[in-house]
């Protein structure tokens, strides 16, 4: 329990504090919080979930906290530039741990859409409701320690035709723990994209945790795009929980392209008959970087349809995991589920981890998984070379091929454009940052 004994004072010691600059709902949840940290401490890699990577190292080291919310001296808008070309969006900024409300956000949103800080926001209807069970020490950790975030509602019949861009900006001056929450909610008939970007702008170590709870209501659509740009000295520990009601779409996409330490979570609970939804992934990796995307999507009712497509390319001595688990209650008949996870590994020193899991409960059911690792082709290597294609140039050519399958799946056709390009730029070592990032210069 020594990587949890900090934490722990820590709370014990500050708890007035934390309450006082955050609001009645986050405050509510804190305790119950805290008496699970308390009680279970950090998983262990014996713990399935956690079997790839080490928590308790994670959360080790001693970081500073603004927990009596001094300002962080920073104008996103002057200084910050994340430019999707041809992507027009409704753009807002979180600065570490909170929502930035010091100018007037850009983008105009249908009437009663609302976007804003957490702790003004949160509702105690939602908040918590789906993370406050899962019993993971991260997401406790966070709910103890969160005391602001983002919050979204969407309302009934309500179509967001301009996506939401969200920047995370990580900034300071020390080295950092931040707690993000985000709360989304999306009402019966409604429909709306996001696109998260995280990035760093100072270089220091920062330790991320995040939550990221959304209610997707009855016909209802979420889009939920989540890109990482930051730098070999951030850790990143992301949990999302997603509860679909019935005849709901989602699509989740997690892009890994710049990183130290990632940790991904996904709970995704089919609750509604008729839910669909679609989980893909894409990494890149090189240097010591460690990714790490865990999933379970739960299948409670009948005639519920999952997809996952995830693929890793790894170089130098990075290494990568992805454990996908898909649960079929008894009363789920009629599900249709597909689970893929592809990979390359680019030298010998890299290292990929795969377990792909069904647990099927019921018997009218259409479930498939799979996963592959290997190296580039060298017959297809060869016969590019032959053909005047130099070889580094061939072996560029194929893992963009490769990892394209996964970007050609999202909706978001100027998103598609600029990841096929910001990928092909880092396979050829030419993108250490985020492109275009003042605060990254």
């Amino acid at each position: 329990m020594a990587s949890e004994k900090q934490y722990i004072e820590l709370y014990e010691q500050t708890r007035q504090m934390i309450h006082s600059h955050s609001t009645a709902v986050m405050n509510g949840q804190r305790e119950a919080a805290f008496e699970r940290f308390k009680a279970n401490g950090f998983p262990t890699r014996k713990v399935e979930r956690y079997k790839y990577t080490d928590m308790q190292k994670l959360f080790e080291p001693d970081y500073g906290l603004n927990l009596n919310r001094l300002e962080i001296p920073v104008d996103p808008y002057n200084a910050f530039r994340c430019d999707v070309p041809n992507l027009s969006t409704s753009l807002y900024f979180v600065v570490n741990d909170a929502f930035y409300d010091k100018i007037q956000p850009k983008g105009h949103l249908p009437e009663g859409v609302v976007i804003g800080s957490l702790k003004e926001l949160a509702s105690a209807d939602y908040y918590n409701m789906l993370a406050g069970k899962d019993d993971d020490a991260a997401t406790d950790l966070n709910t103890m320690l969160a005391q602001d975030g983002l919050y979204v509602y969407v309302p009934k019949n309500v179509k967001v035709e301009r996506a939401i861009q969200v920047i995370n900006i990580l900034r300071s001056d020390v080295d950092l723990m931040v707690n993000r929450r985000v709360l989304i909610i999306v009402e019966e008939g409604a429909e709306v994209k996001f696109l998260f970007c995280d990035h760093a702008a100072d270089d220091r170590h920062f330790l991320t945790t995040q939550v990221i709870e959304a209610f997707v209501g009855n016909n209802a659509k979420l889009d939920l795009y989540c890109l990482e740009e930051t730098h070999n000295k951030n850790t990143r520990v992301s949990n999302v929980y997603i509860q679909q009601q019935r005849d709901s779409r989602v699509n989740h996409n997690v892009i890994t392209l710049h990183n130290g330490i990632t940790r991904n979570k996904l709970n995704l609970d089919l609750v509604g008959e008729g839910a669909e939804c679609s989980c893909n992934g894409c990494v890149i990796a090189d240097k010591q970087q460690h990714v790490d995307n865990n999933t379970l999507i739960t299948h409670h009712v009948a005639h519920c349809s999952s997809k996952e497509l995830y693929k890793y390319v790894l170089d130098d001595e990075a290494t990568g995991a992805f454990a996908g688990r898909v649960l079929v209650k008894p009363d789920a008949q009629k599900t249709s589920s597909q689970m893929t996870n592809q990979n390359l590994c680019a030298t010998k020193q890299a290292r990929m981890y795969t377990q792909p899991m069904l647990e099927i409960y019921a018997d009218d059911v259409k479930c498939a998984h799979g996963s592959t690792v290997g190296q580039l082709n060298d017959a297809a290597l060869f016969y590019m070379q032959q053909r005047g294609i130099s070889k580094k140039e061939a072996r560029l050519l194929l893992q963009n091929a490769f990892i394209n399958e996964v970007i050609d799946q999202m909706e978001l056709e100027p998103l598609r454009d600029r990841l096929h390009y910001l990928v092909e730029k880092r396979f050829r070592g030419e993108l250490s940052k985020c492109e275009g990032c003042k605060l990254c210069k």
